[in-house]
């Protein structure tokens, strides 16, 4: 009596069908997305049904019969197997809050089939082990022909053992950006943002270099750093710029940005008639990266506006064409009417006639300083002052214990003038504290107007000495010895070649 003929057995069997088929509906009623798994379930299902009620009609012939109930038997597990792993990998794992990759299940499916065709093949009386030796070659044929199958099946099993790759991860290779789906047998599928399912296989991750955005692992959010470029006119203040487009993103409630880390602005390229900046933000989910930039230059914008900063076009100067001419004498007026009212605020040169203040007003060269420059060091030789506009610098000067501040500086300030006067070295170093506008005067500025009238010396030697008195006081009171003035108007006229 063959197995598949025995009491136990055939009820037993029946009741398998049954129970999977009853499974498989509750599967296909509570997952949606795995009904096509289960096509297969439940076509083998149906086939071993088929093949095993014909076997009992053909009872009166026992070889056909049993043949023909044999084929019912494997395709019955077959269905069992399809429907357990889709049960176990698609309904128990996630509902314990894993997220297992398909290939677990598709190999566990594959693994389990071919072990029950084994088992099938030993209850049949057939020895397994001598229809591999037989079949050798034909094996070594399968295998070399199925080699990019093979390697897709091998890459995805390492992607998972290393964690390189796991579902839900945002990843970017080439062109594709996207999130993963699923890491099936043959290949990985990414859902890009715009709504396509792109298949890339596995072999091809495994010889290719591809970015994860994931989790630190730490407890922090995921975190993607972005960036949003602007063009300001070239004649904004830089530090100006940053601290507006900085303060747009941390003064505002943008979703998906990130408090910390903070966002960041940078100056990336100076170029013809404008300035680009770069400002850069945290993001936490790189699903809503074109929005959330869109949200960002919104803020941005509206901050520059209130910062007064222009935006800035590339300029292209034609200067035959009549109108570039008037627009330039325009600037130049402007600019000559900053440096004069620099000159007049200036008390060391005061008592100027507005004549000499117009004439050293032309000698002026703009000389602007970020925050953080040294404007001039102490000890340094250089024959020009520094007026200063707008902005504020700190005074240093070497003392006992390194250096000491001893003053700030702040818009209509002077310093330098002995330099410029007596060509003395500097007495102290001077460094901007935040972006600041000056002018600078040299030595041939000056001395052009001192030649045409050299009581200017003796006026000016006044008011250096009052304000030499008055730094020697602030010195002292810092530890540090300042240099005496000596005949300041005799050192003066001698360093500019006027005798007597």
């Amino acid at each position: 009596m063959s197995w598949l003929d025995q009491a136990p057995f055939q009820p037993a069997l029946w009741a398998g069908l049954v129970a999977a088929a009853a499974v498989a509906g509750w599967l296909r009623i509570r997952r949606p997305a795995e009904r096509r798994s289960l096509h297969f379930a439940f076509g083998f299902l149906a086939l071993a049904a088929i093949t095993l009620g014909i076997g009992a009609w053909l009872s009166d012939q026992p070889v056909v019969a049993t043949a023909i109930a044999g084929a019912g038997v494997v395709l019955a597990g077959l269905a069992v197997i399809q429907v357990a792993a889709v049960t176990v990998f698609r309904g128990l794992l996630p509902m314990a809050g894993l997220a297992v990759p398909r290939i677990a299940q598709d190999l566990t499916n594959a693994g389990l089939s071919m072990l029950w065709l084994l088992l099938c093949l030993r209850f049949a009386g057939l020895n397994p082990a001598q229809l591999f030796t037989t079949s050798a070659i034909v094996t070594a044929v399968i295998a070399f022909s199925m080699q990019d199958t093979l390697g897709n099946v091998l890459g995805g099993i390492v992607i998972q053992l290393d964690n390189s790759l796991r579902v839900g991860d945002w990843v970017r290779l080439d062109d594709v950006n996207g999130r993963v789906e699923d890491v099936r047998w043959r290949y990985t599928t990414i859902r890009t943002r715009n709504g396509e399912l792109v298949m890339v296989p596995n072999s091809w991750l495994m010889k290719n270099r591809f970015y994860v955005l994931r989790e630190p692992g730490d407890g922090a959010p995921l975190a993607v750093r972005r960036a949003v470029v602007f063009q300001v006119d070239s004649q904004a203040e830089p530090s100006k710029v940053i601290q507006a487009l900085e303060r747009s993103v941390l003064d505002a409630t943008i979703a998906h940005v990130l408090a910390e880390p903070p966002p960041s602005a940078v100056l990336t390229e100076v170029a013809s008639g404008f300035n680009r900046f770069t400002l850069r933000y945290w993001l936490s989910d790189p699903q809503h990266d074109d929005p959330t930039d869109s949200a960002v230059r919104i803020h941005a914008l509206a901050a520059l506006g209130r910062a007064d900063v222009p935006l800035g076009v590339p300029r292209e100067e034609h200067l035959m064409i009549k109108e570039n001419e008037v627009w330039h004498a325009a600037a130049q007026q402007r600019e000559a009417a900053r440096r004069l009212e620099a000159i007049r605020q200036t008390d060391l040169f005061a008592a100027l006639s507005p004549a000499e203040q117009t004439a050293l007003a032309e000698r002026l060269i703009h000389a602007p300083f970020a925050a953080g420059d040294i404007m001039t060091r102490q000890g340094a030789v250089a024959h020009w002052l520094y007026l200063i506009v707008r902005g504020e610098a700190k005074v240093l000067v070497d003392g006992p214990q390194g250096k000491v501040e001893v003053a700030t500086l702040g818009g209509g300030s002077v310093f330098g003038e002995m330099g410029l006067l007596t060509g003395e070295p500097r007495s102290a170093t001077v460094v901007a504290a935040t972006a600041v506008e000056c002018y600078r005067l040299d030595k041939q500025g000056f001395a052009e107007v001192l030649r045409q009238r050299p009581d200017i010396a003796r006026e000016i030697s006044t008011t250096v000495e009052a304000r030499a008195a008055e730094r020697a006081s602030r010195l002292a009171k810092a530890g540090a010895k300042a240099q005496p003035t000596g005949d300041l108007l005799r050192r003066i006229l001698n360093f500019f070649s006027l005798g007597n």
